[in-house]
């Protein structure tokens, strides 16, 4: 029997914390005296997916690197403490589909976020027990297909697909050799015909053709 494994992105894909990071981050940018920039929703779903430093660079384009990577410190830390507290909003059947699938494969996450979130959102929601692994650049210092890659070697992984909704995951898991499959009811497209599940309950029979023997 193969070691199988899938690896879920996180914002998106599992859970959509838009909201919550929203306020969290409006309340740290208002706390700093060098911009007035306030974010929306539809800001932040358009920045999830993407790195730390290139949120920044969209965020905040007109504050010098090291000043606008302070600020996103900020905001990471004041984000952290305000999950803790308030978690985010899960997709319909996550718990049930995560106990099917980890009785079947590994189940992993890598997201591209900052140490410490991929935790916040295990820890809050109860969900650690399914997860084998987790990795993320704020972690590792790797981008997502690195990440992916480190995933697959460091559990010994011989079959794995990669499931997220945005081109970013679709090209870090093409890059990094796996099979993609998108989570068409998250926040991106993809640009060109890819496996899809338009729920999570859709999962289970998506995977069978690249994962089962």
């Amino acid at each position: 029997m193969a070691n199988k494994g899938i690896i879920f992105d996180l914002d998106g894909t599992l859970w959509d914390s838009s909201e919550q990071v929203v306020k969290s981050w409006n309340e740290a940018l208002a706390r700093c005296p060098d911009t007035d920039v306030q974010i929306t929703v539809s800001d932040m779903r358009g920045y999830m997916g993407k790195t730390m430093e290139k949120i920044a660079e969209l965020m905040l384009p007109d504050i010098p690197y090291g000043a606008r990577m302070d600020i996103m410190k900020d905001c990471c830390e004041t984000e952290s403490r305000y999950l803790s507290e308030h978690g985010g909003i899960l997709f319909p059947e996550l718990e049930n589909v995560l106990k099917k699938l980890s009785g079947k494969y590994k189940l992993f996450i890598v997201s591209n976020c900052q140490s410490g979130y991929i935790e916040v959102f295990l820890e809050y929601h109860k969900l650690g027990k399914y997860f084998t692994d987790i990795e993320c650049p704020g972690s590792s210092g790797l981008e997502k297909a690195g990440n992916i890659r480190l995933i697959c070697e460091r559990n010994g992984l011989e079959k794995a697909v990669y499931i997220g909704d945005t081109q970013g995951d679709c090209d870090s898991a093409e890059e990094a050799g796996v099979t993609f499959i998108h989570a068409a009811y998250g926040f991106g497209t993809i640009d060109h015909k890819v496996p899809q599940v338009r729920s999570l309950t859709e999962i289970e029979a998506a995977v069978k053709p690249f994962l089962d023997d």
